[in-house]
């Protein structure tokens, strides 16, 4: 548990209409009750098989979400957009999101993962790699897909090996943008630091030297009581290492602009 010390930029109720969902796995500070309880039910949500369990087969039918998709590691699957043109749905070129599972431990490797396995304390969880881009037509096939701009979210994980196997999958395969989950989350608290498990400062450069992104933005750092790295640790890991110019921060409220090539 934590308590949370800062809210949302936007109130719940003053978002605009959401069409789909990427949940990185299901804790409570990723999908508190108050989202969950009022989010329709026919909303897509894109996650874990284990977050998927809990929202769709483990749920009464009259609380169960229906379109619930589950992505492993490396497991794609493309959101087509719709667009309407006088009325009419436009053929030739369309959009379309592709977004793809990526690995995430919340948990150090070693006899801690095995044992968080058997105890199922800790949820698993995923990344995400989002690419924008398009279809040359709606039916189209889905590997007709071309990528227009890139956006890797490292989710709740911490520097593990699997990671390693990001930048060997995407290959002379440029990331536009990166968002990454920081903090040094520690349980049971930042009193009591038994475990990290989410990226300190250090490591969130670590992923920054591996992953090679255009951009860095560092999300995921303040908003409950169990954080143990600030973002002023995280400045000065990336000033050290000479990666300043890649790094924008955004205040709650902020917005970071770009065109999908």
């Amino acid at each position: 548990t934590g308590e949370r010390k800062t809210n949302p930029a936007v109130d719940l109720e003053q978002l605009p209409r959401i069409d789909a969902v990427l949940l990185s796995h299901y804790h409570a500070d990723h999908f508190d009750e108050k989202v969950e309880s009022s989010l329709r039910r026919d909303l897509p949500i894109i996650t874990t098989p284990h977050a998927k369990s809990h929202l769709h087969e483990n749920k009464p039918a009259e609380e169960s979400f229906t379109q619930v998709f589950d992505l492993d590691f490396f497991e794609s699957c493309l959101v087509s957009i719709s667009q309407q043109t006088n009325g009419s749905v436009s053929e030739g070129r369309v959009p379309a999101v592709k977004v793809t599972g990526m690995p995430g431990k919340h948990v150090p490797d070693g006899a801690l993962s095995v044992a968080n396995d058997l105890l199922a304390a800790v949820p698993p969880t995923n990344g995400w790699m989002v690419e924008l881009g398009y279809k040359p037509n709606t039916s189209a096939p889905d590997s007709a897909f071309t990528n227009g701009y890139r956006i890797y979210i490292s989710g709740d994980t911490l520097m593990v090996d699997d990671l390693k196997e990001i930048p060997k999958q995407y290959a002379d395969k440029k990331v536009d943008l990166m968002l990454v989950h920081l903090g040094g989350t520690t349980i049971p608290s930042p009193k009591l630091p038994l475990l990290m498990v989410t990226m300190d400062a250090t490591q969130g450069v670590q992923l920054m030297q591996l992953i090679n992104p255009e951009v860095t933005i560092p999300i995921h750092y303040d908003d409950y009581d169990v954080f143990l790295s600030p973002l002023d640790d995280f400045k000065k890991a990336v000033e050290s290492a000479g990666w300043g110019d890649k790094v924008v921060y955004l205040d709650r409220g902020d917005q970071y602009r770009f065109n999908v090539g």
